[in-house]
């Protein structure tokens, strides 16, 4: 049985989604609750790694389990009983059941990762390979009188003004498909060709603006890259012949700055309707891009 979770988390507790030994992250209590759960390691597959810090309002990871034996839990109930259980290895109430899981979660963990839905899905569905986009949003307070303390953690607070509509012109010169190797952490053996359908920047109140990106996937660090580059372009030191001469060197540039963390929400992930679509989707995905230029391994 196939069963996909809905999550949401502030990311500011925790070391990124992926599980390391001995640190906090979203995958490794996950992962602990889950195996409290169902007595047996629960392996999740997710569909955006967040990185330390950024933050989920549309994560989405599946995991597989056995339909018979003593320990069967319904999908329907599975949340609430999910978010008791995570609560508790949170809080230190229960102990991991996992090899180098953390000493102890922060304090202010406890309440910062909730799994909203879980629901059965076709075993041709995976978290990862058959989403189609991945929307990110990142947050900028660009005036002082707009900081909010409250809200601290989930925006970059600028230290200038930014041309908002000088960032939205330079953003063009980046979408389609290309490689993006000037904007993401080289990873062996992984490309860095992907398709980016949506990069625009918003004002949504007076010394607030969010960047909107989606894309059919991406690099590590490449959303915090690409803000990065925006904002040296929104603040009059680069102009849109730079961001079109970075991307066309295919190769990492040192002078594209990455964003903070904390300005990063994942908000949602789409997904194909049919079981059909969802095995196509998947097995075109797990194939290597190709856009007409070398793919870095």
């Amino acid at each position: 049985m196939r069963i996909r979770l809905d999550i949401r988390y502030d990311g500011t507790p925790f070391h990124g989604w992926a599980a390391q030994p001995g640190l906090p992250t979203v995958q490794g209590a996950l992962e602990s609750a889950l195996t409290v759960i169902y007595r047996q390691t629960v392996e999740l597959t997710v569909a955006g790694r967040t990185d330390a810090g950024v933050h989920a309002s549309g994560q989405v990871a599946h995991f597989t389990v056995p339909e018979v034996g003593d320990r069967i839990v319904s999908p329907d109930t599975l949340a609430p009983r999910l978010g008791a259980v995570l609560r508790a290895v949170l809080s230190g109430n229960l102990a991991s059941p996992l090899p180098d899981s953390p000493a102890a979660y922060p304090p202010n963990a406890i309440d910062a990762l909730v799994v909203t839905a879980a629901t059965v899905v076709p075993e041709t569905f995976d978290a990862r390979f058959s989403a189609l986009a991945r929307h990110y949003v990142y947050r900028i307070v660009d005036d002082l009188a707009a900081r909010n303390p409250l809200s601290r953690n989930c925006c970059w607070w600028y230290p200038t003004q930014l041309d908002a509509a000088a960032m939205n012109t330079s953003a063009a010169v980046l979408l389609g498909e290309h490689d993006f190797a000037a904007f993401c952490k080289p990873r062996e053996g992984a490309t860095t060709i992907r398709t980016l359908q949506q990069l625009e920047t918003l004002r949504t109140a007076p010394g607030m603006m969010e960047i909107r990106v989606r894309a059919d996937a991406f690099c590590h660090s490449m959303v915090r890259s690409l803000v990065g580059a925006l904002t040296e372009v929104g603040r009059a030191k680069r102009d849109t012949a730079w961001l079109a001469d970075a991307l066309a060197a295919k190769a990492r540039i040192p002078e594209i700055p990455v964003a903070p963390a904390l300005g990063l929400t994942l908000t949602q992930v789409d997904y194909p309707q049919t079981e059909t679509e969802l095995l196509t989707r998947q097995q075109t995905t797990r194939a290597r891009r190709d856009c007409g230029c070398p793919e870095r391994r």
